[in-house]
């Protein structure tokens, strides 16, 4: 089995993480899918638990990253504002430079583990 790298960077707000893997994970399954409740299931938590870290993301932002509209005759549905997108698209570009960054090192570590 092949080794597999995956950073986990966070950042926190006091005592709570404002993003994270799995907060940016719910995001960008919000934005596929459209929907809380969608990506919850799609992710495999209840919409309350993902309805919870979507408000707690948007109260740890200078403004929101997500939009909601209630149903109704056109269905409602969820939306990432700019500022969503955009830490996202940021998100994952740390990743990307760290990876790099880190490539001859996590090389040398990868020899350490047993295939």
């Amino acid at each position: 089995m092949k080794p597999q790298v995956q950073f986990r960077l966070r950042i926190k707000r006091g005592d709570v993480i404002a993003i994270g893997p799995g907060k940016v994970g719910l995001l960008e399954t919000i934005a596929r899918t459209g929907s809380i409740s969608a990506a919850g299931r799609e992710l495999g938590m209840s919409y309350r638990r993902a309805w919870l870290l979507v408000d707690e993301i948007n109260r740890c932002l200078t403004s929101p990253a997500v939009l909601t509209a209630s149903g109704g005759a056109r269905g409602g549905g969820t939306s990432l504002t700019a500022t969503g997108e955009e830490l996202v698209r940021r998100y994952r570009a740390v990743e990307d430079i760290a990876l790099a960054a880190a490539a001859a090192e996590l090389q040398r570590l990868n020899r350490l583990v047993a295939p």
